[in-house]
């Protein structure tokens, strides 16, 4: 858990956004919906949804009837992703401006990760 503020922007800077709240540890979501909106994995964090302070044009992609997805309309940037209800929103860690102070813990959804890497003991990747 970090208690620092945190700061983040899309890829072309349109969607900026400050967390002045705490902020969990981070985790790698290997589901196939952040494979097929990233291209692989998801690397985030979340923090209390009144926390975050959003400036510039989100778009907002309701993935399944549980979540939305937020991202940049004009650099298609995957930023975050909001479960129906949640008080807590999880963002993007690739976003983020460092130093971060945020660690990776845990890796989620395993079971719906991609045939082409196994996940070694360490968390980190080797080959199939």
């Amino acid at each position: 858990m970090s208690a620092e503020p945190q700061a983040g922007r899309c890829l072309c800077g349109n969607v900026r956004f400050e967390i002045d709240g705490p902020v969990s540890a981070g985790s790698i979501c290997h589901c196939g919906q952040c494979r097929r909106q990233g291209g692989h994995v998801w690397a985030s964090a979340q923090a209390p949804r009144e926390s975050f302070a959003i400036s510039g044009d989100v778009q907002w992609y309701a993935a399944s009837d549980t979540a939305t997805r937020g991202f940049c309309p004009r650099c298609g940037s995957f930023l975050f992703w909001h479960g129906a209800g949640e008080a807590e929103m999880s963002f993007s860690l690739g976003a983020l401006e460092e130093p971060t102070g945020i660690r990776v813990e845990k890796h989620i959804f395993c079971a719906s990760k991609g045939d082409y890497f196994e996940i070694g003991e360490d968390g980190g990747a080797r080959k199939p």
